[in-house]
């Protein structure tokens, strides 16, 4: 019905515009392969959301040097100082020195870049929306109910089962994801680490509660847009997971929300972007907060990135932990598990409204 009411008019038949896109399974490359200079209607946004000058220069990501994190020191409690700041009023912050090689992350973005600049033959054997499949490439996860689509392709690594066979990972790819994932999970355990001593915790707290347990990477691919003042790259969203790692190129356009102001996480060559997931935010009872957070279509491209989503244990019920919550700070959330929070996620899209706030007590 309310496809009718919003697409109805002058014969335009929405529905039938997005599964002809989906069946083509180019994705957004596909459209900019074909030489298009307006794409589909379904990638226009609302004009509200559209608030691309709003941008504020006044402040700057927090950027932590995670050089002697391993050592007794004074340095690794300036570090998780850092990161409990960073994580309480930013929800964000990038991180250099952290022991993922450069040349390690530069070739991971190189075969992003590689696999979804393959012909589309090559690509659509890999092209599924089932959930089931742990490696599949697709355009928008959320096409099918999203208001507006973004102007993005994505592979995606599913590992919340645990590990893959590399086998099944398109060859293009093959060696530099086994490769930078290992380094992520070393990476995974010492951000566990500090973070629960930043939560005020013992060590490895977090993991211990399984809080970051297993994980997805998604590879997303950012074509020049032909008209990026209509579209986003990715609408204005907070994760659902625990934490997000994030490697990002060069090119720029990812912002997040601080003080009611966009401002740009811009890019530095050899560092990795940390976010606070919605699931972080519900156990911590809103000591560590998730921010939303959008990515601009641009003409330049491609952009290419790759973000690791930490989830919790998918066996496990979770709300506020004990320790963050008293007569004078009550529990703020309901007990929930990720695979409900996953699903009343997935079943609005990214349609610009965090999902948190339907948890909330």
């Amino acid at each position: 019905m309310e496809q009718v009411l919003l697409f109805g008019k002058n014969g335009y038949d929405r529905a039938k515009e997005v599964k002809e896109f989906d069946e083509t399974k180019g994705g957004v490359k596909g459209l900019v392969d074909s030489g298009i200079v307006k794409f589909p209607r379904f990638f226009i946004h609302p004009q509200e959301s559209l608030d691309t000058n709003s941008t504020s220069c006044l402040f700057h990501v927090p950027v932590i040097d995670f050089t002697g994190y391993e050592m007794c020191s004074s340095r690794r409690l300036e570090i998780i100082s850092e990161i409990k700041e960073a994580s309480e009023k930013w929800g964000f912050f990038q991180m250099v020195n952290h022991g993922v090689p450069v040349c390690v992350m530069d070739e991971m973005l190189n075969v992003i870049r590689e696999f979804h600049e393959q012909p589309s033959e090559v690509k659509k054997e890999w092209y599924s929306r089932d959930p089931k499949v742990k490696v599949r490439y697709f355009s928008n996860g959320d096409l099918l109910v999203a208001k507006a689509a973004n102007w993005r392709d994505t592979i995606l690594f599913d590992f919340q089962d645990g590990p893959l066979n590399p086998q099944a990972y398109p060859l293009v790819c093959r060696e530099a994801v086994s490769k930078y994932m290992e380094h992520i999970m070393k990476l995974k355990e010492i951000l566990s680490e500090l973070m629960s001593e930043a939560l005020g915790q013992k060590r490895d707290y977090l993991e211990s509660i399984e809080c970051m347990k297993s994980e997805t990477v998604v590879c997303h691919y950012y074509p020049s847009c032909p008209q990026p003042e209509l579209t986003f790259g990715t609408t204005k969203h907070s994760d659902p997971s625990s934490l997000t790692i994030l490697l990002q190129d060069t090119i720029g356009g990812l912002q997040v929300l601080h003080q009611n102001q966009w401002v740009n996480v811009n890019p530095i060559h050899g560092a990795l972007v940390a976010n606070i997931g919605d699931f972080m935010q519900l156990i911590s009872n809103d000591k560590f907060i998730s921010v939303e957070h959008r990515v601009l279509a641009g003409r330049v491209g491609p952009r290419v990135s790759a973000a690791c989503h930490v989830y919790p244990n998918t066996c496990r019920k979770y709300k506020p932990i004990e320790e963050f919550t008293s007569n004078e700070n009550p529990p703020k959330y309901r007990e929930t598990n990720i695979t409900e929070y996953l699903a009343h996620f997935r079943s609005k899209g990214l349609d610009g409204i965090k999902a948190l706030p339907y948890f909330r007590l």
